[in-house]
């Protein structure tokens, strides 16, 4: 990793635990720094016991840790996975969305919510979520090779035509749901963590935490990807299998990160080009960055959505399209002036 980045990284790092101190003390039931390390250190077999009370202990292990951990690897999923998706497509606008894994997941929530008796809806709801963000994905894959080799334009073509379908299907599903599934699923599209347990860290570490991994790997080849499939060819790399390798990775990080948070938006966009305009555009320190920024901005809008309205709590979609929405503005200006139109 090259020397420039050390004090970025250590700088994100220490954000980061400043926001997880943050995130585990602040609540409906505060919990004082010093005695979430006096609890870690006792599970940890460094004390023999803490001076914290029963009722904060459960509330920290039970409730706030689980939610820390997931929304530490949702964030660096989705943000690995919208820079994986701009490096796909050479273009700093492109997020997961555009290959429909988000509509896919989202319709597949919904069936399962809605459809309550039936054999989808007796299922656990991440697994089916993940289920339909991969289907949607390879949906857009067969269609685009359909027509042809799958050049990035005619997989964007027929992820906004998978989209269109997954939309209108939430549309329907939506209509004939009744007012509790209406509330369920109109709370897991606009995303959420409240729902964090122990039981979807282990899955979510092999399926995101690996991912980013193999992402990060790629960053070289990458790199050598942006000067164009041609050039990237002359030079020994199958441009066509390290766009389909990229995107079906980015496609299962964000399935698995969907199915546990429900849809929080515009991550994927942001953080690979806020990364980008710090340290550049070298993939080798931009993955790894991107992953801390996003489990940082994450938590903080995570921290902000449990608290502005409290003690109800705001959807975390919500709070990072607020954010988001404008920096795409200023993205899409941006590069309309640059490209001199």
């Amino acid at each position: 990793m090259p020397h420039a980045m050390g004090w970025r990284l250590g700088l994100v790092l220490a954000l980061l635990a400043g926001a997880v101190l943050a995130n585990a003390a602040i609540g409906a039931v505060a919990i004082s720094p010093g005695h979430i390390l006096q609890s870690l250190a006792q599970r940890l077999g460094l004390l023999a016991s803490a001076d914290i009370a029963p009722g904060q202990a459960l509330i920290l292990w039970s409730i706030r840790l689980p939610r820390l951990v997931v929304g530490i690897l949702v964030g660096a999923g989705l943000a690995v996975s919208g820079a994986l998706m701009q490096a796909v497509f050479r273009n700093p606008l492109a997020e997961p969305g555009l290959t429909g894994i988000s509509a896919g997941a989202a319709v597949a929530a919904a069936a399962a919510i809605v459809l309550g008796g039936s054999v989808v809806g007796s299922l656990s709801l991440p697994p089916v979520a993940f289920a339909g963000a991969v289907i949607a994905f390879a949906a857009v894959y067969v269609i685009a090779r359909s027509a042809g080799p799958a050049q990035a334009l005619t997989l964007i073509l027929a992820g906004i035509a998978v989209n269109a379908i997954a939309w209108s299907l939430l549309g329907y599903l939506t209509f004939i749901s009744d007012d509790t599934q209406m509330r369920n699923l109109t709370f897991w599209t606009m995303g959420s963590l409240g729902g964090s347990t122990w039981s979807m860290v282990p899955p979510l570490l092999v399926v995101v935490g690996g991912g980013i991994f193999v992402a990060c790997r790629l960053g070289g080849l990458l790199n050598v990807y942006q000067l164009g499939e041609a050039e990237a060819g002359h030079l020994g790399i199958d441009a066509a299998r390290l766009r389909l390798g990229a995107m079906a990775l980015a496609a299962l990080i964000v399935g698995a990160c969907i199915a546990v948070s429900g849809q929080i938006n515009f991550l994927g966009l942001v953080v690979p080009h806020l990364v980008r305009l710090w340290q550049g555009p070298d993939h080798r320190t931009l993955l790894p960055m991107a992953a801390g920024i996003g489990a940082l901005l994450l938590l903080s809008a995570d921290l902000v959505s449990r608290t502005i309205i409290a003690p109800a709590e705001l959807p975390i979609g919500l709070v990072t399209a607020f954010i988001g929405a404008p920096f795409f503005i200023y993205l899409l200006v941006r590069q309309t002036r640059q490209s001199g139109h």
